[in-house]
This record gives C-alpha cells, sequence and structure tokens, in this order.
C-alpha cells in the first residue's frame, strides 16, 4: 500500500509544484516553528536538489558543516519514494555510520516530530553483521565463553523447535549483542565460508528475515556504501541462482560522504584467496567417502596451497599504519601460483565424478565447488600481467591473497549511472580545487549537477585550534593527549590513524586510571559506544573510523583531538594511485590528508550552540609545505 505525501495537490499542478511549494513551507515556516535554525544554505541546498529529481540527474552536493543537508535530502527521499511507490537508498560511508541516523536524537527522528510524520526506515546491513547460526553451535561447543551460551539460550523459540513460521521476531543483528567485542562476534558472525542459499537454516536465520523485511520498507532503505556496491554487482547472478538481489527497486540513491564512494566500488570488484578458507573446505570434503584418486588430489592442493603462501608471505613486505603487503612477482612465486592453479584444475575435474557418485555432501560440494572456482580465477590474474592492485594480508595467522581492479569507471558508468534516476552526492569535501571533474571521471559520471554552499557557523567565536608539537615519538603525544583528557573532563573524541596507534593508547590509558570512561573501537557494537558517549557527558571516544559521519553536538563533544596528520598508509591501494599521476606527493597524499583533517575537525561545531576546541598534533620536522596547506583550509586561525 503506497504511503500518502506530506502534503495535498490539486488536479491542476503537478507533483514537483507541490513539493516545491511544501519544501519552502517546511524551511520557512514549519521547522523554525519547531526550534529549527533558519538558514540561507539549507534552503539553497534544498531549491538546487529539486532539479536533480525533476530532471532524475547525478548532482555533487557539496555543502559544508552545519549546512543541514542530511534533512534536505531526506525531505527529497521520503517524498520522491512516495510519489514513485518505491523505496529511497540512503548509502552511508561504512557500517559504522548507518544506526546514526535512525538514533532516538538523530535528524530522522526530529523530522517526525516536527512534521508529524511516521518513515518507514529500515537497515540494510551487510553479511558479516549478522549471526550465524551454525557458527553459534560451534562456538557454544568449542569456545570457553559464557556469551555465546547466553545468545543460544536467548534465540526466539522459531527457531530449534522446528514449529510453524507464520509469527517470528527478527533477531540476529550485531547491534541485538552490544557486550561482545569485535574478536567475540567474529566467532559468531556470518564469514565467506558459508554457503547461506543451501544452508538448512536458512529460513530461520536472522540474515534472512531481516532481508525480507528492509526490502518492504515504504520510505528509506539505509545501508553502507560498500552494502550499495555488493548489490550491484551481484544483482545479476543473484537472480540466476534465483535468489533475489540484496536490495529492491528503488526510487533514488543518496551517497552520504559521497567523497569515499570511489573505494567501495573497487572494494566490491575485490578477489580475496584465503590459505585457511581452502584448506577448511578441502578438509571437510574428506570427512566424505571420495575415492583414493580424490584424496591424493586433495592432499597435492593442501600441500601446494602451503608452499604458495609460504613464498607469497617470503616476497611480501609490511608498510607502517597498513595491513596490506605489497608483493613482488618473482619467479619462483608465480611458479608455485601455475602449479597450484593446475592442482585444483585436476579436483575441479575429480569432484564432477564425485558429484556423479553421490558420495559427497551436497551442501559441501556446493560451497566447494563455488569456493574452487572463484580461487581459479584470482589465481589466474595472479599469475598474469593484469592491470589490478595486488596485495597479501596476514591477519590473525591468516594468509590472504587480495585483487583489487585498478579502475571502475566503465563499470559504474554502465551498471549504475546509466539508469535514469536522481543520484545525489551529500559531504562537506567533493570538489578539488572548486572542481567536481576528478570524482565525476573516476567514477564514469558524464553529466551532472553541481553546486558548493559554505559552512553557516561562526568559527572565530565557537572554534580555537591548537597545533602542538612534538618529537618523534608518539609516547609524548599519549602523555599530551591524556593530561587535556584530564583538564577536559572527557568530552573529546580522539581520532587515530591507524589501529595499531589505537591499541597503543588503549594499554597506556590502561595504566593511568582515569576518572571517567573511555570508550575504544572495537569493545562493543559501535553504535553502542557512540550512545554511551554522547550520553554520558564527562567521557571519551577513542576511534579510528569515525572521521566521517558521526553527528554529536552538545557538551558530550566539546574537543576533538587528532593524534596524526592522516596521511595515506604506503600500502597496494595507494602506491598504485601514486603511480598514475606525476607529483604524487601534491596530487594524491596531501589531498587525502587535507580532506580527511578537514572531516575530522568537523566532528566539533555541529550546531550554533556548539563550542570547543580542536588539537592537530605534528611531528617536529613536519614538512613547511603541509603546514602551509593544513593553515589554508583551517576554518579559524590557530591560537597556539
Amino acid at each position: 500500500m503506497q504511503k500518502s505525501l506530506p502534503f495535498e495537490l490539486n488536479k491542476s499542478e503537478s507533483f514537483f509544484d507541490g513539493l516545491g511549494e511544501w519544501i519552502g513551507d517546511v524551511f520557512y515556516d514549519i521547522l523554525p516553528e519547531s526550534g529549527f535554525e533558519l538558514r540561507d544554505e539549507q534552503i539553497f541546498m534544498a531549491f538546487q536538489l529539486e532539479k536533480a529529481f525533476k530532471e532524475k540527474k547525478v548532482i555533487f552536493s557539496e555543502a559544508g558543516v552545519g549546512t543541514g543537508k542530511t534533512i534536505v535530502y531526506l525531505l527529497y527521499a521520503i517524498c520522491y519514494a512516495r510519489y514513485t511507490n518505491r523505496p529511497a537508498i540512503i548509502a552511508c560511508a561504512d557500517e559504522t555510520l548507518i544506526e546514526q541516523l535512525v538514533k532516538s536524537e538523530g535528524d530522522i527522528a526530529k523530522l517526525e516530530k516536527a512534521l508529524n510524520l511516521s518513515v518507514d526506515v529500515r537497515l540494510a546491513k551487510s553479511r558479516d553483521q549478522y549471526l550465524c547460526l551454525n557458527k553459534l553451535d560451534k562456538a557454544v561447543v568449542h569456545e570457553d565463553d559464557a556469551h555465546y551460551l547466553n545468545i543460544h539460550d536467548m534465540l526466539p523459540d522459531f527457531i530449534h523447535d522446528g514449529g510453524s513460521m507464520q509469527k517470528f521476531t527478527r533477531y540476529g543483528d550485531r547491534k541485538d549483542y552490544p557486550e561482545l567485542t569485535n574478536e567475540q562476534w567474529k566467532k559468531i558472525s556470518w564469514d565467506s565460508l558459508q554457503d547461506c542459499f543451501t544452508c538448512e537454516n536458512r529460513h530461520r536465520c536472522g540474515q534472512t528475515l531481516h532481508r525480507d523485511w528492509y526490502r518492504h520498507s515504504q520510505d528509506l532503505i539505509i545501508c553502507s556504501h560498500d552494502f550499495y556496491m555488493e548489490h550491484i554487482w551481484t544483482k545479476d547472478s543473484r537472480k540466476r541462482e534465483g535468489q533475489l538481489p540484496l536490495l529492491p527497486e528503488h526510487s533514488c540513491v543518496v551517497f552520504d560522504e559521497g567523497h569515499l564512494l570511489e573505494y567501495a566500488c573497487q572494494k566490491a570488484l575485490t578477489y580475496r584467496f584465503s590459505e585457511r578458507a581452502l584448506e577448511v573446505l578441502l578438509t571437510r570434503l574428506t570427512a566424505n567417502d571420495v575415492r583414493e584418486k580424490t584424496l591424493y588430489t586433495i592432499e597435492d592442493c593442501l600441500v601446494q596451497n602451503e608452499r604458495f603462501f609460504y613464498e607469497l608471505e617470503k616476497a611480501s613486505d609490511l608498510h607502517d599504519g597498513s595491513d596490506k603487503r605489497t608483493i613482488h612477482k618473482n619467479s619462483r612465486v608465480l611458479q608455485l601460483g601455475k602449479q597450484l592453479l593446475d592442482y585444483i584444475s585436476v579436483l575441479e575435474e575429480e569432484l564432477v565424478f564425485e558429484s556423479e557418485m553421490f558420495t559427497i555432501n551436497e551442501y559441501d560440494l556446493k560451497i566447494v565447488e563455488e569456493y574452487l572456482e572463484q580461487i581459479s580465477y584470482s589465481l589466474s590474474l595472479f599469475v598474469k600481467e593484469t592491470k589490478g592492485i595486488i596485495w597479501f594480508e596476514e591477519l590473525e595467522e591468516e594468509r590472504t591473497l587480495v585483487i583489487m581492479p585498478r579502475l571502475v569507471q566503465e563499470v559504474m558508468k554502465e551498471e549504475v549511472f546509466s539508469q535514469k534516476k536522481p543520484y545525489v552526492f551529500s559531504s562537506a569535501t567533493l570538489s578539488e580545487s572548486q572542481s567536481f571533474d576528478y570524482i565525476a571521471h573516476s567514477l564514469g559520471i558524464d553529466q551532472f549537477l553541481s553546486f558548493t554552499v559554505a559552512s553557516p557557523f561562526n568559527y572565530d567565536e565557537h572554534m580555537t585550534i591548537g597545533m602542538p608539537v612534538f618529537p618523534d615519538s608518539f609516547e609524548k603525544k599519549v602523555d599530551y593527549i591524556i593530561k587535556q583528557l584530564i583538564e577536559n573532563k572527557g568530552r573529546t573524541l580522539v581520532l587515530f590513524n591507524s589501529e595499531a596507534e589505537l591499541a597503543f593508547f588503549k594499554q597506556s590509558c590502561s595504566r593511568s586510571n582515569l576518572p571517567f570512561p573511555i570508550y575504544f573501537e572495537g569493545d562493543a557494537e559501535i553504535s553502542t559506544l557512540v550512545s554511551k558517549f554522547q550520553n554520558n557527558i564527562e567521557s571519551v571516544l577513542c576511534s579510528v573510523h569515525l572521521w566521517e559521519g558521526l553527528d554529536i553536538p552538545g557538551e558530550s563533544l566539546e574537543n576533538v583531538i587528532i593524534t596524526s596528520l592522516p596521511f595515506p598508509p604506503n600500502d597496494p591501494v595507494f602506491t598504485a594511485k601514486r603511480e598514475s599521476v606525476s607529483d604524487p606527493f601534491t596530487e594524491v597524499d596531501l589531498p587525502y590528508m587535507i580532506l580527511r583533517l578537514r572531516q575530522g575537525i568537523g566532528r566539533l561545531i555541529r550546531t550554533n550552540d556548539d563550542k570547543g576546541n580542536v588539537y592537530i598534533l605534528l611531528d617536529e620536522n613536519e614538512n613547511k609545505l603541509v603546514i602551509e596547506s593544513i593553515l589554508s583550509v583551517l576554518p579559524t586561525t590557530v591560537t597556539s
């Protein structure tokens, strides 16, 4: 059933005529009467978006902090969804931010109250944000952790009693288990070795139930950039397999923090070949009654797999601040890769015979066949001269070969922006030197609308910026940060440029006995940590990933400490970017750092009533060009 528009149309006017009048009433009358500030910048943005929706075009909407851009695009998205009877997609930068829009203090809740509007908004999360029943059963047996037994005991009755599914409740969202650390959650959440399509628990699985639920949203579906791109790349294959696409047909798409979309596009096309994954899958096969020849072939594959990854690790270099290791493709690595590819090809032929004999569990066989097909393709890309970006990872003793495409313009142009619908890019940082050509070209966008509007805040009055200098020692910075936290009685967001920095600071804090709580990203579900920080005024939030999108007005966030300049790591992804330009530092490293720095500073002042301090901690021998570039983009002068 189609939801009604929040305004009335008479027979003589079009939808866009009525929408324009209503938007004017909302910003000039309704919202100010409800306590919202009247912002000329926000109204300008609203009428710029109208053209994009009317003409079904791409628009780059660059609006400074405090413009109220979220409210603008929400109003258009909701109305357009109801007009077309298809939900609007709001794609946020990553999974850590999608809960921000639906929190009780968020913009959707504020609009519902001010406009007396009921918005049907549902979250679409990536697969690793859902509980896996099979992995939970194993964790209960093999892990000495009471959390898993408690989660198992709290599962809804319909999961294990085999009864009717006429009545059920959604369950299994990462947010339902906020007490788990990220490491605990990984042991019971979905991973790539799960074939959900053939799983016997599929129709009672929390992930499946969530998918069925959000697909029926009438207004908004909120997801991450990664999830939206996964939908784009998998929709055709899912249809061929008799599955529904990850997202339903939709009316429009808003890319919040749209400057980050290119990386999500590359990630969606990335191939990952894990040593452990192949070992687990092939070992699982040996539990079946397979022929002796197949067992020998499996053994040969496992031995060759170990040799290949051993040599791959030897031929890779680790970089500070990144878990992506550069691979030097020497003759030995290529030889072992080709040999492994040959062994896998032989195994695939053997499995054809096994399938005809029905000696292997159908579920196990399907998973292995699909994964071997992916591995074969990944290895074939590796041993050839490809234009992709290749690196090696070793996380928690799991070794992985990763292959990412270098350019995505043609695929994006054909699969996304050829569609005749509104695409809104929203961010405070979309242009380079007042031009949107760079982002448009990188995403395959030929025609677009664009505008830029500055922030309405008076930063000279509301923000102070300090740039203290430290010798080349992170320990000195940690001492300074702890001192500032004590002086400010918490009320601080600390932004780190790497997991290693965060871990070092966390260890230091454990010895300092600070008189207020400190919430570290990774210790619990992220939106739970953000909520605790927002509602506990004298507290601290430490994060690696909240440089964008975090919106916490008021006393809880009166200080932002940036522990080091957020330059990109010297990893294969950015190495590839550097190799494609004539001046890597000024064309890749410096612009990336400046953009991320601006985003981090933007977390401080969220309303006209906010005041506070930004601390940018510099190294002693910082490049003069870097200092000048920072000073040129700061919203106010540096006080110290």
